[in-house]
């Protein structure tokens, strides 16, 4: 069983920058691929970035290569995501996931065993 919970969503300015952050209790968090997913209202969840259990492999969606980075420190049974260049339409509520897989379909929703409660993001233009 594994617990998450994210911190750092809030309000940012067009071209602005945020990190979430997400903490995992259990003492196999390195064991697991770890993803984040964003849902705006009126829309389906959607997959943004999702690390290896070593950090060794990522992917992202096409709209945040570049600006976003997703990161882990084991050690601190810990994931991030650092956004960078933020833009209006990526405001939504940020979700932290993780799954024993790798890499399998890493972009599906239904492929992650485990959410956290979710952060919002504002982006005001």
């Amino acid at each position: 069983q594994v617990q998450l919970v994210e911190s750092g969503g809030g309000l940012v300015q067009a071209g602005g920058s945020l990190r979430l952050s997400c903490v995992a209790s259990g003492r196999t968090f390195s064991s697991y691929t770890m993803g984040w997913f964003r849902q705006a209202p009126g829309k389906e969840r959607e997959f943004v970035a999702t690390s290896s259990w070593s950090g060794g492999s990522t992917y992202y969606v096409n709209s945040v290569k570049g600006r976003f980075t997703i990161s882990r420190d084991n050690a601190k049974n810990t994931v991030y995501l650092q956004m960078n260049s933020l833009k209006p339409e990526e405001t939504a509520v940020y979700y932290c996931a993780a799954r024993q897989f790798w890499p399998g379909n890493y972009y599906e929703s239904g492929a992650y065993e485990y959410w956290g409660q979710g952060t919002q993001v504002t982006v005001s233009s």
